[in-house]
Order: C-alpha cells, then structure tokens, then sequence
C-alpha cells in the first residue's frame, strides 16, 4: 500500500497549526516548551526524504496536534493564578 506524502503546504499548516495551539496553553513554561518543542522536531525531520517516512512523520504530527489541543483545554481549567516572572512586564 503506497502512502501519498503530504505537501509542502500541508507540513506548513500542520506546523503553524501546532505553534498556534501552543499559544493556548496558560502556563508560561508548558506554552514555550510546546513551542521549542514543535520547532525541534520539524527541524530534526526536515532531512527526511523518503515518502512514507514523510508521510508517518506527518501522520504523527496530526495525532501530536490532537493531544495539543486536548491538553490545552485541560490545562486552561486548572490555569495559574498568578503570571511567570517571564511574563510580568517590567515598569
């Protein structure tokens, strides 16, 4: 069974999907390690040339989005109440 490799449009989306839920995340040091993290791995499978690793890459950076989003939701019920130091804006 072949499996179509996504195109360069649709790595693009999933990414700017997956830095976008990162954002929702409430806690300072989970949203930039979300953030790092979704970087990192593009990064480490940009090399990636064959089609049906692209193609597994891909399918799991869908999956990595859908646990996203449902630990955002969970997290911004139990949000901090107070902002990080990386967050409160100097005088």
């Amino acid at each position: 069974m072949a499996t179509m490799a996504p195109s360069m449009p649709e790595v693009i989306s999933l990414m700017r999907s997956l830095l976008r839920t990162a954002a929702k995340f409430p806690d300072y040091n989970i949203r930039e390690y979300t953030r790092r993290r979704v970087i990192d791995a593009f990064r480490e499978n940009r090399a990636i040339t064959d089609a049906s690793s692209i193609a597994v890459a891909f399918a799991e950076g869908k999956s990595q989005l859908e646990v996203a989003k449902r630990q955002a939701v969970v997290y911004s019920l139990y949000a901090p109440k107070i902002k990080s130091v990386m967050e409160i804006e100097s005088l």
